[in-house]
């Protein structure tokens, strides 16, 4: 169970009481990413995540916030992503004033001094360029794209080597100033922390971080007529396949039966993928689903990386499979285990600090409604084959495809695109 109050200034602080742990975990989870931001400053928000570690007016250096929580034998790090940046820590339950104050200092008193910006901005640049040289990251940027094309969802999170090359400090600092708003932020806390406390130590920290007018983002683009297919030409030992289908929103009903015919599909090694395309054919070393679910959009994407003179192989192997999900019900023996695979899995999640701090102040943060691990298990057992089937049919329609190849293709992938067909 979890306790959640909101502050004057719109702050929500969340805690999750948990006596038995000796750590306390505690992330700043901002409604903020990629999808917020313009195409002439993409990749902002990822920058400005960087930008906050690199020095505070009290903490000058990067290595004096360092040593502040991992001196202490903590940890501490960040992301960004689509729709939400998380900072985080994780301290022994003493060191948990400290920790806060870290990352409240991070957050509203960071310098983005000259030098360290442009320090940074060659770090991302290699970053982007690493992500470019892997073919794998290539391919899943590319078909990201194809979903949302001419969409801040269609871009890469880390922008690109242009917009990173010409973004300024006026417009780092004003990207913090419009968009890291107590509103639009929870902070969750899980551990050895009552909720009394943590809120006496966050009002005497937060109560001044000043509010503002939420900020806006463009609704996702309707899908567009398909299948679309990329073949991008590099010299590879593998040919790397990255599908990606329209999926529905974090606030659709349907989520559960797409969770569970995402597990039937490609998650472990019992799953269907694995067993067909690498036991079975041997044509993977690598091959797996996974569902991306949005405020409102989603995508259910697949990955897998194959022998180049099998590649037109592998794509019907896995169009065959999607096939199988629109065709057939999936027998009760087999859905009861992916039932059993999700309920174990979150399971085995929630026995860490920070991953029960996250599951509540995500759905806090994002909505719809938050529910316990328990709801969402019920929500899940509800789910009938009936179910999955009627999903996976409108999921996988033809029209839906969007697949980006990367590999060492030099007639334009002719064979790969003939594969397309189911």
């Amino acid at each position: 169970m979890h306790e959640l109050t909101t502050l004057d200034n719109g702050l929500r602080v969340l805690t999750v009481t948990l006596p038995h742990v000796q750590s306390v975990s505690l992330g700043f989870f901002l409604g903020v990413g990629s999808r917020y931001e313009s195409a002439p400053v993409a990749g902002i928000s990822h920058f400005c995540e960087h930008m906050l570690f690199k020095g505070t007016q009290r903490r000058p250096t990067p290595l004096e916030i360092a040593e502040a929580i991992e001196g202490r034998g903590g940890m501490v790090n960040a992301s960004t992503g689509v729709e939400t940046t998380l900072y985080w820590a994780k301290v022994a339950a003493a060191h948990m004033p400290e920790a806060l104050d870290v990352l409240s200092d991070m957050l509203l008193h960071a310098r983005f001094d000259p030098p360290e910006i442009e320090k940074e901005r060659a770090v991302i640049v290699e970053e982007i360029n690493y992500s470019l040289d892997s073919p794998d990251s290539l391919a899943q940027i590319l078909v990201t794209d194809m979903q949302w094309p001419d969409h801040a969802l269609g871009r890469d999170v880390a922008g690109s080597r242009e917009t990173v090359t010409a973004m300024d400090r006026v417009s780092l600092v004003e990207f913090v100033r419009a968009h890291y708003l107590p509103g639009a932020t929870i902070l969750g806390l899980a551990g050895q922390v009552t909720h009394r406390e943590a809120l006496e130590l966050v009002e005497s920290h937060l109560s001044g971080w000043q509010p503002g007018p939420p900020m806006l983002w463009d609704p996702a683009p309707l899908d567009h007529d398909g299948p679309a297919v990329q073949v991008v030409h590099r010299d590879t030992e593998q040919a790397h396949l990255a599908f990606s289908f329209s999926g529905p929103s974090r606030r659709d009903p349907d989520r559960y039966a797409v969770r569970l015919l995402n597990t039937i599909l490609g998650e472990g090694m019992r799953c269907r993928l694995f067993q067909e395309v690498r036991e079975k054919l041997g044509l993977a070393y690598t091959v797996d689903s996974y569902v991306t679910t949005l405020q409102d959009a989603g995508a259910v994407g697949i990955y897998a990386g194959v022998g180049v003179e099998r590649g037109a192989d592998a794509i019907r192997a896995i169009l065959n499979q999607l096939d199988r999900l629109r065709q057939e019900l999936v027998a009760e023996d087999e859905l009861a285990k992916a039932k059993e695979f999700v309920r174990g899995r979150l399971a085995l999640s929630m026995e860490d600090s920070f991953a029960q701090a996250a599951w509540y102040a995500r759905q806090e943060l994002m909505g719809p409604q938050v529910l316990e691990p328990e709801e969402a298990v019920a929500q899940t057992e509800a789910v009938q084959a009936a179910d999955i089937q009627r999903v996976a049919a409108v999921l996988f329609h033809p029209n839906r495809l969007n697949l980006a190849v990367v590999g060492p293709y030099d007639d334009d992938g002719q064979k790969i695109r003939e594969a397309v067909q189911f």
